[in-house]
């Protein structure tokens, strides 16, 4: 196991830069989700931990040892990528036991260290067969016990699941999320799927534009997001956002948008009609029978069975709701909604950050 450090990461392409002096760290052992939009520099990190691309500014150092110029089959690591990338002519166990005998690894312990990871990954059934007779999760599981065959310093992923489906997805997330919990190998996992994020990671690097945004636990991001773009991005559905204005005077704080009055639980650091953002999660607001809190039109109702998701209209701005349970409301009808003030969020509208 290992520790992993970024110090002032730097990477262009051209004249083009992708990302702009990164700077955490990693310890040993943890599970670490890189997480961001399309194009955010996420891919971009991993590969330069990984060495499959140079490094433009900066260090990254593997416990305590600078990297940089080590080739990748020098830096003691493992990546499972997104394609799977298995040889189709080499079964399961050639596939699994590939980089060991590149290595001139014993041949006894390349049968060991291939069975013990087709025995925690449930292969054993397997080991005979070719790539094209496996279903996606299967290759996918190949996948990584190549990487656990190889015993490395770090696990690196690449959108590992994107090619999985739904419910695939989640049931590879568990196994992924089980096998670190028994390894206790320092993982660095790359995804554009914040639900991914929150349910895996031990800590979350919220990317976007080449930068870092936040880092944190995926509770402390989804209870405390540092900015409005974290605010946005984690958490599903994704906060509900009403641009406003702060009101201090004559009263309990507060928020006028849309209309309407949106409450605040305390005072907070900002000024008599500030312009602000209101942010409030869509399992943070009640249903209430018309004519108590504030109106709002019902636009679609989306049961799930033990949770019901609803689109309604406040002003002109959608809001989502999602209720723990079912409701008679339909579309078209007038509901009034009501707000948990203790957990509404705000943001200064100039700058984007949190407002305390």
């Amino acid at each position: 196991m290992a520790s992993v450090s970024f110090n002032q990461i730097e990477k262009s392409f051209g004249k083009t830069k992708i990302i702009h002096g990164i700077s955490f760290d990693i310890t040993d052992g943890e599970f670490v989700v890189l997480v961001g939009p399309s194009g955010c520099g996420k891919s971009t990190l991993l590969r330069m931990l990984a060495g499959l691309e140079e490094i433009s500014g900066g260090e990254i150092a593997i416990d305590g040892k600078v990297i940089n110029e080590l080739d990748s089959k020098d830096r003691d690591i493992a990546m499972v990528f997104q394609s799977y990338a298995l040889y189709p002519h080499m079964t399961v166990r050639e596939n699994m036991g590939f980089s060991l005998r590149l290595r001139k690894a014993d041949a006894e312990l390349t049968t060991k260290r291939v069975g013990d990871a087709a025995r925690i990954l449930n292969l054993e059934p397997l080991l005979e067969r070719y790539p094209r007779e496996l279903s996606g999760g299967q290759r996918q599981r190949v996948a990584m016990g190549r990487a656990i065959v190889r015993d490395p310093k770090v696990f690196l992923f690449d959108e590992p699941l994107s090619n999985l489906d739904a419910k695939l997805r989640v049931a590879m997330r568990a196994e992924i999320k089980s096998l670190h919990q028994r390894l206790k190998t320092t993982t660095v996992y790359v995804t554009h799927d914040q639900i991914e994020a929150m349910t895996m990671a031990d800590r979350i690097v919220v990317m976007h534009d080449g930068i870092i945004e936040q880092i944190g636990t995926p509770l402390e991001l989804f209870d405390r997001p540092g900015n409005l773009f974290v605010a946005q991005f984690i958490g599903s559905p994704a906060m509900n956002v009403f641009e406003g204005q702060l009101q201090q005077a004559g009263g309990p704080s507060s928020v006028s948008a849309l209309g309407q009055s949106w409450p605040l639980a305390t005072a907070v650091a900002g000024t008599q009609g500030q312009r602000v953002h209101y942010g409030i999660r869509p399992s943070d607001i009640t249903v209430l029978p018309a004519g108590q809190g504030i109106p709002a039109r019902v636009v679609v109702v989306e049961p799930t069975g033990a949770e019901t998701e609803m689109l309604l209209r406040v002003g002109e701005q959608d809001v989502v709701v999602v209720l723990h349970g079912r409701t008679s409301a339909r579309p078209d009808d007038t509901v009034g909604l009501q707000v948990d003030a203790a957990k509404a969020h705000l943001f200064d509208q100039a700058t984007g950050k949190r407002m305390e």
